[in-house]
């Protein structure tokens, strides 16, 4: 991908309704796909499009999608909200499980209307997008349940056992989500999720329908943006977020897998000191932004590179 930046990072325009800079072969009608790391600024791109050529921002990340967090995942403030429209940002509750299905069929509703610009860090949003999603039935509870118990018993050891070649080969097995997931479709369904992959209908916007974007930000460049992005949303409240959470906090819940949530939630415990949260918080954010390029890379290679800053 770093070759492709090079070829597709300039020229820009600089838009003198914000300052930001927009690439040049972006179209003004297209529908744009914008995917990029955690704090890279492609939410800025997408509201910077918006602003000059109109459409609706609509959210491709996982964790912004529930109406717990604002300050901690970093949702647009409500005065970008303000400026543009967006949707599918904090709009489901946080005991929700939320899934890509349900993302795929709301912005399937979407894109129809107001030109689309859609932008987020979750990959597998992009993918199922851009290339079609199984319509594998949703897991019932109690085979949820009977796969976490067997999980947190046995590890993913007997899961793995139970798929079939084909399965292995498309997942990544040291991924306990991911395994645990197709464990649930086969024993859900009786059918390997390689099949129900294999019957994927079309995507609902090809990547050749869309100008397609992905923030190309090299690790020493990120970081210190990781840093002061998180000084800054304790700043401006994110303490006070984790504080209104820590009632009937759950761990297991998806919408706690918000990165720093744990950290703070375990500072307000008095388990660990302010410091160490923020330290922690901002290891496991560094983190998070290598699998996010690591993904990117891999599934996105016909995706038009853009070097930011």
């Amino acid at each position: 991908m770093g070759e492709n930046a090079k070829q597709f990072n300039a020229p820009f325009t600089q838009n003198q309704g914000t300052g930001e800079m927009i690439p040049d072969w972006v179209s003004s009608e297209r529908p744009v796909l914008i995917a990029g790391p955690t704090a890279s600024g492609k939410s800025a791109l997408a509201l910077e499009i918006a602003a000059r050529d109109g459409g609706v921002v609509i959210n491709a990340d996982a964790i912004q999608v529930y109406d717990n967090w604002r300050v901690l995942t970093a949702r647009p403030s409500p005065d970008e909200e303000a400026m543009v429209p967006h949707a599918l940002y904090g709009h489901v509750a946080k005991d929700h499980s939320y899934s890509v299905g349900e993302w795929l069929r709301e912005v399937a509703g979407l894109l129809n209307g107001a030109r689309p610009i859609i932008v987020g860090g979750t990959g597998l949003y992009f993918t199922a997008l851009t290339e079609g999603l199984a319509d594998i039935p949703a897991t019932p509870p109690e085979v949820r349940a009977e796969g976490d118990a067997l999980r947190e018993a046995e590890g993913l050891a007997p899961m793995l056992a139970a798929l079939d070649e084909e399965t292995l080969s498309r997942i990544d097995q040291a991924n306990p989500m991911r395994v645990q997931r197709a464990w649930e479709v086969w024993r859900a369904t009786g059918r390997p999720l390689s099949s129900w992959q294999d019957d994927t209908p079309a995507p609902l916007l090809p990547e050749s329908a869309a100008d397609c974007i992905v923030f190309d930000a090299p690790k020493d460049w990120l970081t210190p943006r990781i840093e002061a992005r998180f000084d800054k949303m304790l700043a401006a409240g994110a303490l006070d977020e984790a504080r209104d959470n820590l009632a009937g906090w759950d761990p297991a819940l998806p919408s706690s897998k918000a990165i720093g949530a744990p950290e703070l939630i375990a500072h307000l415990r008095g388990e660990m000191t302010l410091d160490e949260a923020r330290n922690r918080a901002t290891i496991a954010t560094r983190q998070f932004a290598k699998r996010q390029r690591t993904w990117f890379r891999a599934r996105m290679k016909a995706w038009r590179a853009v070097s930011p800053g």
